[in-house]
């Protein structure tokens, strides 16, 4: 009997572990919201990393996070390296393509809780009196977030994060 069960455990391991092996080697987060402002005036809360840790939504997860900016004031090469509670994690952030007023590009890498280097994208595109803002991120999955993802949903988990920080945004953007 007790060995049954522990064949039975050891299958189910396994299947997991096999299951996980069939999971993408790449994974995709976006959201996207309408905020009644111009790209114009949008642009800039994301371009300089400054105003943008004023709506991050990982900025105000832990008010004590350790950060320090380094390179350009804005735009290309700008970078924000943050040290926070477990639910920021250690990492930097670089700003590594700006196109005012439509598009930034930047690398996430994380060392904390886990590595990553993920890049983010953030397009900005004009509907009449509103801008469509939307905010992607892309990045490997190497096998042990496969298993990791077989049980948290990383969309809905960073998906939430990304639908708060585009309402920060947009509060921001429309004052």
């Amino acid at each position: 009997m007790l060995r049954a069960s522990a064949i039975n455990i050891v299958l189910l391991i396994v299947g997991v572990l096999l299951f996980a092996a069939t999971r993408p080697d790449t994974f995709r987060v976006q959201r996207t919201a309408s905020i009644k402002a111009p790209p114009e005036k949008i642009f800039p809360l994301i371009n300089d990393l400054r105003r943008f840790n004023t709506w991050n939504p990982y900025e105000k997860k832990d008010p004590s996070m350790k950060g320090r900016y380094s390179g350009a004031a804005s735009g290309k090469g700008a970078a924000y390296a943050f040290a926070g509670n477990k639910d920021v994690g250690k990492g930097s952030v670089e700003i590594t393509g700006s196109s005012s007023p439509r598009q930034v590009s930047m690398r996430l890498r994380m060392i904390e809780p886990f590595e990553a280097d993920n890049h983010i994208e953030f397009t900005l595109a004009p509907n009449g009196e509103m801008t469509n803002v939307n905010w992607a991120m892309e990045g490997g999955s190497p096998y042990p977030a496969k298993v990791i993802q077989l049980f948290f949903d990383m969309d809905r988990m960073v998906g939430r994060d990304f639908e708060a920080g585009l309402a920060n945004l947009k509060v921001a953007a429309e004052q």
